[in-house]
């Protein structure tokens, strides 16, 4: 039985205790979204955005003042969910409505980066990561095409929930897994020979995937030799980080769960709502932000999350 001490943290291993600051407090900044996801922190604007799906925004939050201020740094966003940054800083974004990957460029205007597969309509783009050499990475489950609360109801155009790669100097789009249920959140390892992708199939269905997988990258574009990285013991997996010494962070029903490289489960932090997605931010990146349902969370940690 793990270790629980008086406070949001849950003690699976002991080496969980060198990665959190057991006295610091998780503060809820900003507690009026309907469905919050997708957090980007952007360090040379010193402000964190993230999105509200069902709201069609995106929001940006920024420590201006003691309790920090929250802005619509974009309103009607077309239902986007997953944020990231590419190498030359711009924002990148999975957006349910449009069904596609997009770029938001320097001077605000946006570029379609991929909105088709073979001839036929993505099903709804969902996380995204970019790596070193610029190929961007994203998943492709069916949430967005499920409703019409985060998304517009649709019928899925491709046979599969792809994981797919984007090449920065040709823009060909290229499927690198193929057998999930649905495929949600990634991110590399610091030295980005392996990629963690979290399988998180909505069913009641008992054998329904909840976990992470792993998978080694080959060539700098494939991916080969995927095997179950960790399991989530409540709800299931969504978004996920790693910091940079290799564990890895992920959402869960109770929670965000930390694993270790090796897939073991080191501890919780405990949240009250149902956490989607995370990322590492403020100025030393040891401020872990968290998207849960309606409320976007915050709390200090001893770790330093990967970035760009």
């Amino acid at each position: 039985m793990p270790h629980e001490t008086p406070s949001i943290y849950e003690i699976h291993d002991e080496r969980f205790r060198h990665l959190i600051v057991e006295s610091a407090a998780l503060e809820e900044l900003y507690a009026e979204c309907r469905w919050a996801e997708g957090p980007v922190w952007f360090a040379d604007a010193n402000c964190l955005l993230w999105s509200d799906i069902p709201n069609q925004r995106i929001l940006r939050w920024a420590p201006d003042s003691l309790a920090g201020s929250v802005s619509i740094y974009r309103a009607l966003s077309n239902f986007t969910n997953g944020n990231t940054r590419d190498r030359q800083g711009r924002l990148i974004s999975c957006e349910h409505g449009g069904r596609r990957v997009t770029r938001t460029e320097i001077d605000g205007t946006i570029t379609v980066l991929a909105d088709g597969y073979e001839g036929k309509r993505l099903n709804s783009p969902n996380d995204v990561v970019v790596r070193s050499d610029g190929s961007i990475w994203f998943t492709d489950p069916t949430y967005g095409i499920l409703s019409d609360y985060e998304g517009f109801r649709a019928e899925p155009e491709q046979q599969c929930r792809n994981v797919y790669r984007l090449d920065p100097g040709s823009g060909k789009l290229e499927a690198v897994a193929d057998d999930f249920r649905q495929p949600n959140g990634l991110a590399f390892s610091p030295d980005e020979s392996k990629l963690y992708i979290a399988d998180s199939a909505y069913s009641h269905d008992r054998s329904a995937p909840r976990h992470i997988r792993v998978f080694d990258v080959v060539d700098e574009r494939r991916l080969g030799n995927g095997r179950v990285f960790c399991e989530i013991d409540a709800g299931l997996p969504d978004g996920l980080r790693v910091d940079t010494n290799g564990n890895v962070w992920t959402s869960a029903g109770d929670g965000v769960h930390c694993f270790s490289p090796e897939g073991k489960l080191l501890g919780k932090i405990r949240v009250p709502q149902t956490v989607a997605n995370l990322t590492f931010g403020g100025p030393r990146r040891n401020r872990l932000f968290i998207t849960a349902t309606k409320s976007l969370y915050a709390v200090y940690v001893t770790t330093t999350g990967l970035g760009v």
